[in-house]
């Protein structure tokens, strides 16, 4: 045994080893049913297993310290090392190299696994929402902005010809209610989008450097910029944009493009592997799909963002899966 492992008790370790097997994107339906039945053994497998979830979460904490506005930098420098002390002491309760890592991780820019916490940048926003929350904005006097869930937004410095903001990750909504003096500016991923008068909502998911970039006008018109390439769009129409540069323009049904501002997640014939990640953007823990067959699955239906309970049934009763419940929100499908 590990310096780092005195005091760690057969269940504390064996909680820990599964917490890394799940967040390893390796686990199978076996060990799904192998984690389940260990978790039965004992109330105190539970207990352990739900712990070692919840500093995978808390780990996290740390980078909070750069979040509020009130404080001076000195102060703000001396809560994070204290933060961190704290962090060092946790770990040396549950130690264990993922745990370690983990922490590690959160220092940077590293996207921590299954998505447990936000990223480091996220943390540091001018404005964020948590997850299942939504916000409403206001930027620049004259600029309404919609948050969706798990968005982070920072104000970027501007030489007072447009006013900027950059989309970090996550979701928003960007309305100009008349005509700006200054042009709109949102950075996001390799691009950004431009207006003086319109309304579009910008999406950055995560997925590390260089993930894709959809814009969608609903109002007036918006320019993208990326790299050399440089369309607008029309109200009706969505554009997406990465790093290889801009895709092509395709037509949009409004309503359906705008059902997050109305509290609605829709898929229609959505790969379930797909409809479970966005599920996961607007509720605690995490589901997770263990068959390679059922992830291709297609799902059609319309679901509240506050009851998405429901389309967990939804996928049970149309596709015959197997819902496994797991301690801190966790949920496997099988």
């Amino acid at each position: 045994m590990s310096k780092a492992d005195k005091g760690l008790t057969t269940v504390d370790r064996e909680a820990i080893d599964w917490m890394e097997r799940l967040t390893s994107g390796d686990m199978t339906a076996d060990d799904a049913a192998a984690l389940k039945s260990w978790l039965a053994l004992d109330i105190a497998h539970e207990a352990a297993f739900a712990q070692a979830r919840q500093l995978w979460q808390t780990t996290g904490d740390a980078a909070q310290a750069v979040v509020g506005q009130q404080a001076d930098y000195a102060s703000r420098l001396d809560d994070l090392r204290r933060r961190r002390r704290k962090m060092a002491s946790r770990r040396a309760v549950l130690a264990g190299g993922g745990v370690a890592i983990a922490a590690a991780a959160v220092y940077g820019v590293v996207r921590p696994p299954l998505g447990l916490w936000p990223s480091f940048s996220e943390l540091a926003a001018d404005f964020r929402t948590g997850t299942g929350e939504q916000r409403q904005v206001t930027f620049a006097d004259n600029v309404a902005i919609s948050l969706n869930t798990q968005t982070s937004l920072a104000i970027r410095p501007t030489d007072g010809a447009e006013d900027r903001i950059e989309l970090v990750a996550g979701e928003a909504s960007f309305a100009t209610a008349t005509r700006t003096a200054r042009p709109l500016v949102v950075l996001a991923g390799d691009g950004r989008a431009f207006t003086q008068l319109g309304r579009f909502d910008m999406r950055l998911l995560a997925g590390g450097e260089g993930a894709p970039v959809s814009v969608t006008c609903f109002e007036g018109e918006v320019k993208i910029n990326q790299g050399r390439g440089e369309t607008l769009l029309r109200a009706g129409q969505r554009m997406r944009y990465d790093r290889t540069g801009l895709g092509q323009i395709a037509a949009v049904d409004p309503r359906a493009a705008s059902e997050w501002q109305r509290g609605v997640v829709e898929f229609r014939g959505t790969p379930l592997n797909e409809a479970v990640d966005e599920i996961n953007r607007y509720r605690p823990g995490r589901i997770v799909v263990m068959n390679a067959a059922l992830a291709k699955k297609q799902l059609s239906g319309r679901f509240r963002i506050d009851q998405l309970n429901e389309a967990l049934l939804g996928v049970e009763r149309a596709f015959g899966a197997k819902v496994q419940h797991l301690p801190g929100g966790i949920v496997l499908l099988s």
